[in-house]
């Protein structure tokens, strides 16, 4: 077939086409490849937000502290207690994100026994910003996920936090901070 012939072939097809009743044609949609993040995720009147810190649990804060600032080169806060929680804090700061080093203070603390359980340390938690605090508990105790105290406590931020079992939350320990 020539080039000619191939030409007024398609010009034959358009013209037919362009009489058909475009309304007895199969509907076409275009499908995207990529699905937005909040498709099929109820709207909510609290949203999370960035990851404030990873928890890690230290059996020698001293040790650790200067591991990540002696030899990796990072910059940490002071040593702060907060008896409330059972733990002295050391908070190594990264740029998009934090470290808390976790060491137990008192003999009551969680820290302990998790360093009973894991002798050498190891992730504790990790911490998200939520805009809203009380909506979101309020919301998470909705849909049955459980809260480790019942009320929110003030964070080593000085702002309040909550944490919510792991074991409804695929094994993690997740602690809720009001941004």
């Amino acid at each position: 077939m020539t080039a000619k012939m191939a030409s007024s072939l398609l010009k034959v097809a358009v013209a037919g086409l362009s009489r058909c009743a475009w309304h007895t044609l199969p509907s076409v949609r275009a499908v995207s490849l990529t699905v937005p993040v909040s498709q099929g995720v109820p709207q909510s009147l609290w949203k999370l937000g960035r990851l404030n810190h990873v928890a890690i649990a230290v059996p020698d804060l001293e040790k650790a502290t200067a591991l990540y600032r002696d030899v990796l080169g990072a910059q940490v806060s002071a040593t702060v207690p907060l008896p409330e929680h059972g733990v002295y804090t050391v908070f190594v700061e990264l740029g998009n994100t934090k470290l808390e080093l976790l060491h137990p203070l008192g003999e009551k603390s969680p820290i302990a026994g998790f360093l009973q359980k894991n002798k050498a340390g190891g992730m504790h938690h990790i911490c998200i910003e939520v805009d809203d605090i009380n909506a979101a508990i309020t919301d998470l105790k909705e849909k049955k996920i459980r809260l480790l105290s019942p009320e929110p406590r003030i964070g080593a931020h000085g702002k309040p936090v909550m944490f919510l079992h792991p074991k409804d939350c695929d094994g993690v320990l997740v602690e809720i901070e009001q941004a």
